[in-house]
């Protein structure tokens, strides 16, 4: 199985993305954002967080025209594998690949600390290793995660099961409180309509090694490495 992580100018979780996959057994290329070409037999492609060409104009508003989105945009078109995380959320929603848009935190702070999830649907290719509304531990760090689209856009997703992850409290519940950047509905992951390409603003890569004090990102990663096999 291989997975590439494309590095972008101002990327800073393209090598936790990179340990993660090697962690749990992918043979991992790094590409960088001038390429034209994916690597030959790519089954997944992960979009890491950080603040690519510095977040200026909109985040990922630049890193969308980079050569390697083209071929990025042309593999999700033929069903391969694709996760956004954070800034990788922000450049799929950019390139259109998902719907909506990500706005500035309701807070109008950056927000760097441990988040929970509800697995609200673990039906998909990268949620099929969690139990149906499972809480999740994931850490969050970003200034601009608040999911937004319009009510028709909204009712679409909803209605079509496209929301993967909701921001919920340690006991489960999906609550105003558990929200941490005002997105709607809590909507913390979500999946395009053909369901092979996920965006999500928590951080499971930083969260998928015991060492590190938890694990439970990394069963994002094995349900496409179950999925694959």
């Amino acid at each position: 199985m291989k997975c590439t992580v494309i590095t972008f100018p101002g990327s800073n979780c393209d090598h936790d993305a990179i340990y993660v996959s090697k962690l749990l057994g992918f043979d991992v290329v790094n590409t960088w954002h001038e390429d034209t070409k994916l690597p030959t037999n790519t089954d997944l492609v992960i979009i890491p967080g950080g603040f690519s060409y510095g977040d200026y104009l909109r985040c990922g508003a630049i890193a969308r025209f980079a050569p390697i989105m083209r071929e990025v945009v042309e593999f999700a078109k033929k069903g391969g594998y694709i996760i956004g995380i954070c800034n990788g959320f922000q450049i799929l929603t950019e390139t259109k690949l998902l719907p909506g848009v990500l706005l500035r935190n309701n807070c109008l702070s950056f927000i760097c600390r441990d988040s929970f999830l509800s697995v609200v649907n673990n039906d998909s290719i990268f949620t099929n290793q969690y139990q149906a509304n499972q809480t999740i531990r994931i850490p969050i760090a970003h200034g601009e995660g608040n999911f937004y689209a319009s009510p028709e856009t909204i009712e679409e997703i909803e209605g079509e099961g496209q929301v993967i992850f909701r921001y919920c409290s340690e006991d489960g519940k999906i609550e105003v409180g558990a929200n941490p950047n005002g997105s709607i509905n809590n909507i913390a992951g979500i999946v395009n309509s053909k369901r092979n390409v996920l965006g999500m603003m928590p951080h499971p890569e930083r969260y998928s090694d015991k060492m590190l004090g938890c694990d439970d990102g990394k069963y994002v990663f094995l349900s496409i490495i179950n999925k694959l096999c």
